[in-house]
């Protein structure tokens, strides 16, 4: 009767690679948070390209973690697709959300009051 043994490799290398990578793109965000430079203040499809580095970068760590810690590598296509997208949609859709009620608000500061009559 032959048991099959399942070998585990160490991913010691590999969790201080992927902490390396997260402590960078981090030490990026807080620096450009800090520092807030001017070239980075222009506006962008409704929003300062700063705004936008902040969220790319977050968003590529969101991917790393799940890729590496939550061993999508591994998994089918089917199921990192429907994770991946899942996450792509619903982070699309909180940008949209936040885009749009910000400009509303923004309006309301700038021109006073809105009186919704009906």
């Amino acid at each position: 009767m032959a048991h099959d043994i399942a070998h585990h490799e160490s991913n010691t290398k590999r969790i201080w690679v992927v902490f390396g990578i997260l402590s960078f793109v981090t030490l990026v965000e807080v620096v450009l948070g800090i520092f807030k430079p001017d070239v980075l203040n222009n506006v962008v499809l409704g929003m300062k390209i700063l705004n936008w580095i902040f969220i790319i970068l977050t968003l590529y760590k969101a991917y790393l973690i799940t890729w590496a810690f939550m061993h999508m590598e591994g998994e089918t296509k089917g199921l990192r697709r429907s994770v991946v997208w899942t996450g792509i949609f619903l982070v699309s859709y909180l940008i949209f959300i936040l885009l749009t009620e910000g400009n509303y608000v923004h309006e309301v500061f700038q021109n006073g009051h809105k009186a919704w009559d009906f």
